[in-house]
């Protein structure tokens, strides 16, 4: 199949911007926790009244302030409810927020509020309002914790001037400039309009309505609200009115899931790796490895099997007692559904976690197609693949292979650019279409490697494989006009500590003392070897070099997006590639 057209389920709005779903649902369910908010004595509720009188507030302070219609402010913060406060108060105020990543550099942060024309900035911390200090551009800097003085600044503006602010936006007016991650070269700012939200995330939420309707459904959005997937769980929380929390605390955000008990989550694969791997190392501390695996083992066959068999659904039942309940309880114990996006969760991960009770729907989407344009739905799911397209959207794959793109989803261009968006959008990633419309990703257009003997090799697919190994951290595929296929690699901490106690290596050992160590580079030989199973001869991995430290956004050579910064690491790794390749 060459091309999947699916009509849409929502109609696109006539009039407004998204600030009009927050004074619809206090219009008409005031009274619904519209969010769960953070504090020092747990989780407060916020009715939709209570945000809407927040907005409101707050746009007048922005107005008092200075905000003009159409005036660009930046948001420079980690993911909090503030975050979504200014927000919806800048869209009510027909302003255009363009939001930074925390974790910026004073010279990215310069570049976007430069190329993006802010004239304002909010910021979360002493040390961005050091990396924003000077710029010419900027009229006013606004500490997010300090929103109460910005509210009591406008108290002189009236409301009815919020009012015409709102009545004066348009679905088609630019609701956002978020800018790529720039895995190569600078961030592009993506021009993304208030009907672009409502396409993506009004289909979302009715295709997935499982997920977004019922009673006391909740999520808990940890992801940066500076992604643009981040920002869809947002919006797509108050179009369908499902219960927010915020967390910024990615690292431990197991802890606040089991405390906030979400319905449903939003995630990217780190975080469902990171519960797995967790659990095995418990399990393997305990002294019940061999449980554990069994246990993973009957999971995915039960969720494999079309109808399973008396044997294995007795099998099942007794892991559950036994295992899938506590593993459940990590999310909360009322978790039942999740969505992977951002990056391949991988057909047997998705299978485990199907089988021990929480389906993983896998979607797939860019800043430049408001998140998702397919998804996996309980209407239609196939594991190993990203969905069928969200309903509004067409998806072709062109002659030579790449993912075109077509629909409300998206985006308008780039900023600044001369030229308007072509109709069809070229992604830039390979993928195939089933014979039912359900879209595989092969990978990067440009990251496909060639090798000297005319091989194209898909990196993605067998890093995907190596790093399912808890021991591994990253796996890096190289061989681009090389004789073969090789692979650096990292070791991820956590899994280090267990494996030296259970290998009796020193305590005090690092991944950097470890790196020729037989034992540890006989481990990761497992992984490769797991890899290579899913590739040819030709593509398969013939050597590796194991790293002595993990990648990080610190070190740039991971997005804040956690995608791996291929040509950073191809320079800053120079010497250990040419090793893999020195004459043995």
């Amino acid at each position: 199949m060459r091309e999947v057209v699916v009509a849409p389920l929502v109609p696109a709005p006539e009039r407004g911007g998204l600030a009009e779903l927050v004074y619809a649902n206090a219009d008409e369910a005031p009274d619904h926790v519209a969010f769960r908010r953070r504090t020092p004595d747990g989780w407060s509720p916020v009715t939709a009244k209570e945000f809407r009188d927040q907005v409101q507030r707050l746009a007048r302070g922005l107005v008092a302030a200075g905000v003009r219609a159409g005036e660009r402010v930046a948001i420079l913060s980690s993911t909090r409810y503030e975050w979504t406060l200014f927000d919806f108060a800048i869209w009510a105020v027909a302003a255009v927020p363009v939001p930074i990543y925390p974790t910026s550099s004073r010279e990215q942060i310069e570049w976007i509020i430069t190329d993006s024309g802010a004239t304002a900035v909010v910021v979360e911390t002493p040390e961005h309002e050091e990396k924003v200090a000077g710029l010419p551009l900027l009229r006013g800097v606004w500490r997010i914790d300090t929103v109460e003085d910005l509210m009591a600044l406008g108290e002189g503006v009236a409301a009815t001037e919020i009012d015409e602010r709102r009545a004066t936006v348009s679905p088609k007016d630019v609701a956002t400039l978020i800018y790529t991650s720039g895995t190569t070269g600078r961030p592009k700012g993506c021009v993304l309009t208030h009907a672009n939200f409502f396409a993506e995330a009004g289909n979302v939420a009715e295709l997935l309505s499982p997920l977004f309707k019922g009673k006391d459904v909740s999520t808990l959005v940890f992801l940066p609200l500076a992604h643009v997937f981040g920002r869809m769980v947002q919006v797509g929380s108050v179009l369908a009115r499902v219960t927010l929390g915020h967390t910024a605390d990615v690292k431990n955000v197991v802890n606040d899931l089991a405390a906030f008990r979400p319905t449903f989550v939003l995630s990217v694969p780190y975080v469902f790796e990171k519960i797995y791997n967790s659990a095995r190392q418990r399990a393997e501390s305990a002294g019940k490895a061999r449980i554990f695996d069994a246990a993973v083992e009957t999971a995915i066959k039960y969720s494999e099997a079309t109808r399973p068999g008396l044997v294995l659904r007795i099998r099942h039942a007794v892991f559950d007692r036994l295992v899938y309940q506590r593993l459940r309880s990590v999310l909360g114990g009322r978790c039942t559904y999740a969505i992977s996006g951002g990056a391949a969760l991988g057909r047997r991960l998705t299978h485990f976690y199907r089988g021990i009770g929480l389906t993983v729907f896998e979607g797939y989407g860019l800043t430049e197609t408001t998140a998702a344009v397919t998804i996996n739905a309980p209407s239609a799911a196939r594991a190993g693949t990203v969905g069928r397209p969200v309903p509004g959207t067409t998806v072709r794959i062109s002659g030579d292979g790449e993912v075109l793109i077509k629909g409300g989803v998206v985006f308008s261009g780039y900023w600044g650019a001369s030229s308007a968006q072509d109709e069809w959008f070229a992604t830039g990633d390979l993928g195939s279409l089933d014979d039912d419309g359900f879209l595989s990703i092969i990978g990067r257009k440009k990251e496909i490697l060639v090798t000297s003997g005319g091989k194209n090799v898909a990196p993605a697919v067998i890093e995907d494989r190596i790093t399912a190994h808890p021991l591994v951290g990253q796996a890096v595929v190289v061989g681009d006009g090389r004789k073969f296929v090789a692979a650096l690699i990292t070791i991820d901490r956590e899994h280090l500590a267990l494996w030296k106690k259970s290998n009796g290596k020193p305590d005090g050992a690092t991944a950097a003392d470890l790196v020729e160590d037989r034992e540890l580079l006989a481990e990761v030989q497992q992984a490769v070897d797991a890899g290579n199973e899913a590739v040819s001869a030709a593509e398969a991995v013939r050597r590796f070099r194991v790293l002595p430290t993990e990648f990080s956004i610190d070190g740039g050579h991971l997005t804040p997006s956690l995608k791996l910064r291929r040509s950073q690491i191809m320079n800053d790794f120079a010497d250990e590639v040419e090793s893999l390749y020195e004459p043995r």
